[in-house]
């Protein structure tokens, strides 16, 4: 009643807010909901190994003192075709090419832990941000944690964004060499935005003496960089990209920023967030500056829930499963009591879904539930019936 209350309810502006509308894109599974979480500070939005965990566009709100940034968790860029195949709603196609249409800024995500698609944009992305050429697009390279040799970043940034950075053209010059305690310490700049950026500390590419993992290029194998650098000209850049255009190309060349991070540990959101703080501009505020997501705790609930059987399912099983939610109450001491009841299409599915002696339905309940408390901050008690449909 309180959060329905709070997004029915007019936001309590500031004397002078401001406002930023920032629509996240990416192939799926990239950590586009890590990333919104991370963000929020609070676990509101669907996170799993198995792609197409998010299924419908929601916004999540990050509100800090005359600023509140809008963030658009979209379902992952997929085409008709893997949409069938997952049997995805449609909306799944469409929300992310709404998402974008009431964006000021777009983060596109990159998985470059992926070796099979981190080399280049998906097509679905590169045509996403073909349709939006006004809206200031930013590179963020995720996953860097995992990258053995940190050298291949340099690699990447160059595909990616089609050599091209701000307008300026990107040449990289790398000498390595096989020592085992030498350290790049040379600085490795990308040009800036705009003037009022060159302020926010560790910026993507920028290696210093005191570079940490998250955002580093220091690289951590046998051949270690000695020199590398990033040197920049005037480049012609076209407006506009048709579909023969995009048929050739890997990357996006109109990126402004470039930010690399770990998402799922936290490494470097800050830098990205103080980025978005500082791109906000004059507007009223859209929720109130106790909102945290435009969800209803019932559709936390049936993410949170979605998420656990997707961890612990096999990949064709969990996109079947409808959820039903038959109890939502407040108990005798203040606990929230929730019942649902999960639908799955054969016994088979039945049987995997609850597991040798209930193991697998308990394991999903007990976790869902810890994560419910984590986010409604109160007691709950979560049980879950699994049922074959009629």
């Amino acid at each position: 009643e309180e959060q329905d209350c709070l997004l029915r309810n007019q936001p309590d502006q500031p004397q002078n807010p401001k406002v930023l509308r920032i629509a996240i894109i990416g192939a799926p599974n990239a950590g586009k909901s890590t990333l919104s979480n991370q963000l929020l500070g609070r676990k509101v939005f669907p996170v799993s190994q198995k792609v197409h965990t998010t299924r419908c566009k929601a916004q999540g709100v990050v509100t800090y003192e005359d600023t509140q940034l809008i963030i658009l968790d979209t379902p992952g860029l997929t085409s008709p075709f893997k949409a069938k195949r997952h049997k995805l709603d449609e909306a799944m196609l469409t929300d992310p090419w709404d998402s974008m249409k009431h964006a000021d800024l777009v983060l596109v995500l990159v998985d470059v832990s992926d070796h099979w698609t981190r080399n280049c944009l998906s097509k679905e992305v590169l045509k996403c941000l073909s349709q939006f050429p006004d809206i200031p697009s930013v590179l963020v390279l995720n996953k860097v944690d995992l990258l053995k040799k940190k050298f291949i970043l340099l690699e990447l940034v160059t595909e990616l964004t089609e050599g091209i950075v701000n307008g300026r053209k990107l040449e990289v010059r790398s000498e390595f060499k096989h020592n085992s305690t030498s350290s790049a310490k040379s600085p490795l700049q990308v040009p800036r935005a705009s003037p009022e950026n060159r302020d926010h500390g560790s910026h993507c590419l920028q290696e210093t003496d005191q570079a940490q993992e998250g955002c580093s290029l220091d690289n951590s194998s046998d051949a270690r960089a000695s020199e590398s650098s990033l040197v920049t000209e005037e480049a012609q850049v076209p407006k506009h990209y048709g579909p023969r255009d995009l048929k050739n190309m890997k990357g996006w060349p109109c990126f402004q920023e470039i930010f690399m991070l770990a998402a799922l540990r936290g490494e470097e959101v800050d830098t990205l967030k103080r980025y978005l703080l500082m791109q906000a501009k004059p507007g009223p505020w859209e929720f109130h500056s106790r909102v945290l997501t435009s969800q209803s705790p019932q559709e936390i609930c049936d993410n949170i829930i979605r998420e656990k059987i997707l961890e612990y399912l096999p990949r064709e099983v969990p996109y079947g499963v409808i959820q039903v939610t038959e109890m939502w109450e407040e108990g005798p001491s203040g606990e929230l009591l929730i019942m649902q009841n999960l639908l799955v299409p054969r016994k088979s599915h039945m049987m995997m879904l609850i597991g040798r002696g209930g193991k697998v339905i308990s394991r999903i309940a007990q976790e869902a539930s810890q994560d419910l408390m984590n986010v409604f901050l109160c007691d709950v008690r979560l049980k879950l019936k699994v049922d074959v449909k009629s």
